[in-house]
């Protein structure tokens, strides 16, 4: 699906809105205040489709001051981020790109969700191991300030060695599941010897143990998986640091058919991509191997200024104006 319009009227609040729909989060913001239009008091996303041969309808509900709501087949969920162990949807929007040149906590954030996408069973690990590291460093503060004893920290340190080293394990197999993908995508694009490195060691009591009185006087562990990077590189060059904004900008685009092509093969549900402004940068060679690969790998939503971008016939052509999505001729 093509979506097409000037900028500014309204096609990237259409990707918005099916992220919102189908994930139950906006991939712009975590204020959920802020995917209400102005001047309202509330917001409804929803979609209709098939997973695989089953008929499914979401949607998502939000109104200032009471939080978000969601529906599958208009049974409520528990919460909306269920969603998302529902539907797979991928997407790309320039300030993506902070996953690829920004800080380590944007990759361990992204590749802790391609986790859960891949192994659904894993999926709380990251939060569980982050809710373990939480009670250490309280209990940390506790013993430096004198309100405890240094025997309070000690079954926090096993917690957090035990789920960091689970979590590095998954982590990493969920880098080698990728890697060959991501390595085949970027070439193809241009952007050789591409590879994912992972940046970090498995926690072990003994590590922990060593750390102890920096940990205390800092009143943090300093040692562990929520400290870890994973580096995407093209040759010897880390593209965070050496990379221009193209192959940065190439990378994502990688790591993102690579997924979307992992969860297909692993699920037999291809994902949604909704690929935003993803044309305008990219050279005529290129936009021809992106759009034969995304009509490849399952349904997608891209967005352009103009039909021409896209160097294939879409499946369906909408048209955004002002206050309107009008379906046109593909």
């Amino acid at each position: 699906m093509l979506v097409v319009g000037p900028n500014g009227v309204g096609k990237t609040n259409l990707l918005e809105g099916t992220h919102v729909a189908t994930q139950g989060f906006s991939p712009r913001t975590r204020t959920e205040s802020q995917v209400v239009r102005f001047g309202e008091e509330g917001a409804r996303a929803a979609v209709s489709g098939r997973r695989g041969d089953v008929p499914v309808e979401l949607e998502v509900t939000v109104r200032r001051g009471e939080g978000k709501r969601a529906r599958l087949n208009g049974s409520p969920l528990r919460a909306a981020e269920q969603l998302r162990t529902l539907v797979s949807t991928l997407v790309f929007t320039p300030d993506r790109l902070g996953v690829v040149k920004g800080p380590p906590a944007s990759r361990r954030a992204y590749f802790d969700r391609a986790l859960g996408r891949l192994a659904p069973a894993r999926a709380a690990l990251p939060a569980e191991y982050g809710a373990a590291v939480a009670q250490r460093n309280a209990a940390l503060r506790r013993a430096a300030g004198g309100y405890a004893g240094r025997d309070a920290i000690e079954p926090w340190t096993a917690q957090v060695a035990d789920l960091g080293a689970g979590l590095v394990r998954a982590r990493l197999e969920t880098l080698a599941e990728l890697e060959p993908s991501f390595a085949a995508r970027a070439d193809e694009l241009g952007l050789e010897g591409a590879s994912l490195r992972y940046e970090g060691e498995p926690p072990t009591r003994e590590a922990l143990d060593a750390a102890l009185e920096r940990d205390l006087e800092r009143g943090t562990t300093s040692f562990g998986p929520h400290l870890d990077d994973v580096v995407l590189v093209a040759g010897v060059r880390d593209l965070r640091s050496f990379g221009s904004q193209g192959e940065q900008r190439l990378a994502l685009l990688a790591l993102l058919l690579a997924e979307a092509e992992t969860i297909a093969d692993r699920t037999g549900v291809p994902p949604l991509l909704l690929l935003d402004d993803v044309l305008s940068e990219l050279d005529p060679d290129r936009r021809r191997i992106l759009a034969a690969r995304v009509g490849s790998v399952g349904q997608a939503l891209v967005t352009a200024t103009d039909p021409s971008l896209l160097p294939a016939a879409p499946d369906q052509l909408l048209e955004v104006t002002p206050g309107a999505v009008l379906e046109s001729a593909a």
